[in-house]
């Protein structure tokens, strides 16, 4: 048994970080506080699993970003005053967020693919790491379309994972998608705020 544990470490922490994930979306389309603390957990045990086994760094960058967003999420829900109330932005705005983010995306690769050779799948790991930077920002600021920024990236991640031998973190990225729709459904039912 110990040696099936030791074998399996790798495949254990895969299904553990899942779950912890699997809890943090769905408290979160539910507009929950809690999720914060799941998103955390499962966070650092991604950042191990990438370094170590998979080899996504930029991943792993992306994970560490998660743990410190996940505390900037907690506290600034909490300082929210309306707590169903969600926030949405104009068409020129996120034209500007995702012109800027394909130009991050763009310079990360180069780095990424500077700094690390053995990086694996470099642009589609850098397009997944910044938009996930820019997706979850909006998710701590409660912008209604984080939700949509999600469906994609978790889209183009589901085959990221897959390309890498993380099937359970692929299925995870898949249902994320699903549960991203759900979650957008589910703030669409809260006051919406407008913002010019």
């Amino acid at each position: 048994m110990v040696n099936w544990l030791f074998n399996n470490f790798d495949l254990i922490l895969e299904i553990v970080a899942v779950i912890f994930g699997i809890a943090y979306v769905i408290l979160a389309a539910k507009n929950k506080i809690s999720c914060w603390i799941f998103g955390i957990v499962g966070s650092v045990l991604s950042i191990f699993l990438f370094v170590v086994y998979a080899k996504l760094y930029a991943e792993s960058v992306l994970y560490l970003f998660y743990v410190f967003a996940g505390i900037y999420g907690w506290v600034n829900w909490k300082k929210l005053k309306e707590e169903n109330q969600v926030y949405q932005h104009n068409l020129k705005t996120h034209l500007q967020i995702i012109i800027g983010g394909t130009i991050v995306t763009f310079l990360f690769y180069y780095a990424m693919t500077y700094l690390f050779s053995g990086a694996k799948k470099p642009l589609t790991d850098s397009f997944t790491t910044i938009f996930s930077f820019i997706a979850t920002y909006l998710t701590t600021r409660k912008w209604i379309e984080n939700w949509i920024y999600w469906v994609v990236i978790d889209a183009v991640t589901t085959y990221l994972y897959f390309s890498r031998g993380l099937e359970i973190y692929s299925i995870l990225m898949l249902a994320y998608s699903f549960i991203a729709i759900y979650g957008y459904l589910e703030w669409k039912k809260l006051t919406i705020i407008k913002i010019a």
